[in-house]
């Protein structure tokens, strides 16, 4: 993690780090917490107790960086899985292009996915084909979590409701933002799994997403989105 901080820190913008904790093994948080002091008022740290989930998690982030009035902000995984210098592309779409969603998209442009099996390249890819088909949603990398998010988007979004707290979290954040009507850009990215770091993931993320999805658009007609408040 500490090499992940620092690159993200030596990139020419200025950009805020937060790094949620749920009491990971490897040691995580004492070494976020022994750079605080030199990145102070950048680097922030929050620990949460137990494992609570992907979506529990960046829910808690997204709160607090509302909390902050910050205007734009960024999913990324802290492994190298995405490359740092993809924020500023990912910035540079929602900052200059206008759009209120940047998504780090691996198949938009192809199938651009390193160090993977070919067997989870292909359920990723499906899975996401299977996310386009049942919703209509005009996204080739449904279950991406490399992302820069408009801060009016996060605001519209009613966070109290959001249903998933694994991997289908990522597929219902962004059929929240197309329905809801604010502007989606994928960024073709290359994703390398794992350059430092063990994966922790498994088939079953795809499984909920796929029971997932057709429970979200079940009840999209039930009970349609609405935004909270009217964006900017």
């Amino acid at each position: 993690v500490e090499l992940i901080i620092r690159a993200v820190f030596s990139l020419p913008k200025n950009f805020h780090i937060l790094i949620i904790d749920d009491g990971s093994p490897d040691g995580t948080g004492a070494i976020v917490r022994g750079l605080l002091d030199e990145y102070a008022g950048r680097l922030f740290l929050e620990e949460r107790t137990g494992k609570q989930g992907l979506g529990t998690a960046y829910i808690f982030g997204f709160r607090w960086a509302l909390a902050r009035n910050y205007e734009f902000v960024f999913e990324m995984d802290a492994d190298f899985s995405h490359n740092p210098q993809d924020l500023l592309r990912l910035h540079e779409t929602c900052a200059v292009q206008g759009y209120d969603l940047a998504i780090g998209s691996r198949y938009s442009d192809g199938v651009n996915v390193v160090n993977w099996p070919m067997n989870r390249v292909l359920m990723s890819y499906f899975a996401s084909k299977y996310v386009r088909l049942v919703t209509g949603m005009p996204i080739d990398d449904a279950t991406a979590g490399f992302k820069c998010y408009s801060v009016r988007v996060l605001r519209a979004i009613d966070l109290s409701r959001i249903h998933f707290v694994g991997y289908a979290f990522q597929i219902e954040m962004k059929w929240l933002a197309y329905k809801l009507g604010f502007r989606v850009k994928e960024v073709p990215i290359i994703f390398t799994d794992r350059t430092r770091g063990q994966s922790k993931m498994s088939s079953g993320i795809f499984k909920e997403a796929l029971f997932g999805v057709v429970q979200m658009k079940l009840s999209s007609w039930v009970h349609p989105p609405r935004r909270l408040v009217t964006s900017d």
